[in-house]
C-alpha cells in the first residue's frame, strides 16, 4: 500500500475496525472492482441474495453457466447453489492475501444457508456442512440466523471446525445467546481435538433497522419527548451489544478457551446503511469505533465514509450509561424494546425468505430460457 492509496478505511483499521462490503457478484469479481474495493482497505465481503439475483437477470455473466446447467437438467436449487457457491469460492481467492497478511482474521466471504431452514436446526447443520465443504476455502463464513433454532445449529456447526457468521441479531439477549452458542462450539470442539485457531466466527447485529422500526412508534406516539428519542436507539442498542462483547469475552470461561488458541468472536455492525435522509449518512460508521469490530457497507455508506466521515477514536467504550439511557427513555415514552426486537427478528427472517425468493424467481427464469433456445 502506497500513501496514495490510503483511504478512511485504513484508519478504521487503525482504530480495530475491519470494513467489509456487503455486496458481491461475478461481474465485480471478473471485472477486478472487487480487487480495487481490497485495495482501497475493504477487508472482506458478505453476499446478498438480492445483489445476486440483479446480477443474473441484468447482464450475460452468467449465462454460460446457466446454460450448461440447463443441458444438465439443473433445477433450480441446484442451480442457485453452483452460481452462488462459485462466486463465493472466486472471491475467497481474492480476498486470500488479506486472509493470510491477518492471520485468519480478515480476508473473509460470507454466503448465507437457505432461508427456509432458518427454523430448522439438522437441515441448517445439513446446509453449512455442504456449503463448507463445497466452496473449501478456508476463508469462508457460513451465515447462520440467530434463531432460536438456529443457536443449536450455530454451536453444532463450529463444533465440527466450520466458520461461522451468526446473523439477524436484533437484542441483547439474543445476542448473549450467540456468544454462548460460540463459546460452546468451542468446548465442544477442543473435546474432539480440533485446533481452536482455525474456528473464526463474527457476531452480526443489525443496527439501521432498529432506529427504522423504534422511530416510527416514536412518531406515531408523537409527544415532544418521544420525538426527540429518534435516530439513537440503534447505535444505544449496538453500543451495549458491545458492552455484553466485552464482559463475556473476559471471563474465565473464555480465558480458559483463549488459552487453547480460540479466537474473539467479533461483533459485526450490519445494517449500517442509514434510511432516513434527515440522519448523517456515515452515523452508523462514525458513532460505532472500537477495537475488534467489523463494520459491514453497502457500497453507498463506504463510498459516503471514503469521501466524508470525521473518525474521533473510540465512540463506543465510554458511552454505555447513555446508550443504556436511551433505552429507559423509549420504554418510559411507551416503546416495548422486547417488543420490538421480537418483531425485527420475524421480519429479518421474512425478509430473508423473501430475498431468497426472488433469487430461485431470477435463476429459474433464467434456466427456461436457456431451456428455450436450445
Amino acid at each position: 500500500m502506497t500513501d496514495t492509496t490510503r483511504t478512511t478505511l485504513h484508519d478504521l483499521a487503525d482504530a480495530g475496525v475491519s470494513v467489509w462490503l456487503d455486496d458481491l457478484n461475478r461481474p465485480m469479481i471478473s471485472s477486478g472492482e472487487l480487487q480495487s474495493y481490497v485495495d482501497r482497505g475493504v477487508l472482506g465481503v458478505t453476499t446478498n441474495p438480492t445483489i445476486f439475483a440483479s446480477a443474473l437477470a441484468e447482464g450475460d455473466a452468467y449465462s454460460e453457466q446457466v446454460r450448461e446447467l440447463a443441458a444438465d437438467g439443473a433445477d433450480v436449487d441446484d442451480a442457485v447453489f453452483a452460481l452462488t457457491t462459485d462466486d463465493v469460492r472466486d472471491a475467497c481467492d481474492v480476498l486470500r492475501p488479506v486472509y493470510d497478511r491477518t492471520d485468519g482474521v480478515d480476508g473473509r466471504v460470507s454466503i448465507e444457508v437457505d432461508p427456509g431452514a432458518a427454523k430448522d436446526t439438522e437441515r441448517t447443520v445439513q446446509i453449512a456442512q455442504q456449503l463448507w465443504e463445497t466452496i473449501d476455502r478456508s476463508n469462508l463464513f457460513i451465515k447462520i440466523p440467530a434463531t432460536v433454532e438456529g443457536l443449536p445449529a450455530i454451536t453444532q456447526t463450529l463444533a465440527s471446525g466450520i466458520s461461522v457468521n451468526v446473523t439477524l441479531i436484533f437484542s441483547l439477549d439474543r445476542y448473549r445467546g450467540v456468544m454462548n452458542a460460540y463459546l460452546t462450539g468451542l468446548e465442544q470442539a477442543r473435546e474432539q481435538g480440533r485446533d481452536l485457531s482455525t474456528i473464526h466466527s463474527v457476531a452480526s447485529f443489525f443496527v439501521s433497522r432498529v432506529d427504522g422500526e423504534i422511530d416510527s412508534r416514536l412518531e406515531e406516539i408523537g409527544t415532544d419527548e418521544a420525538l426527540a428519542l429518534r435516530g439513537r436507539a440503534g447505535l444505544a442498542n449496538a453500543r451495549l451489544a458491545y458492552q455484553a462483547f466485552e464482559e463475556v469475552f473476559a471471563t474465565p470461561r473464555w480465558q480458559n478457551l483463549a488459552d487453547d488458541g480460540a479466537r474473539l468472536q467479533r461483533p459485526l455492525w450490519a445494517s449500517t446503511g442509514v434510511k432516513n435522509p434527515d440522519y448523517e449518512d456515515t452515523m452508523y460508521v462514525t458513532g460505532l469505533v472500537a477495537p475488534h469490530t467489523v463494520n459491514t457497507m453497502p457500497g453507498k455508506t463506504l463510498e459516503a465514509t471514503v469521501d466524508h466521515a470525521e473518525l474521533t477514536g473510540d465512540t463506543i467504550t465510554g458511552e454505555y450509561a447513555g446508550a443504556q439511557q436511551v433505552l429507559d427513555d423509549l420504554e418510559r415514552v411507551g416503546v416495548s424494546y422486547s417488543d420490538v426486537v421480537a418483531q425485527l427478528e420475524t421480519e429479518g427472517v421474512d425478509k430473508f425468505e423473501a430475498s431468497w425468493d426472488e433469487l430461485l424467481g431470477t435463476v429459474q427464469d433464467e434456466l427456461d430460457k436457456a431451456e428455450g433456445s436450445r
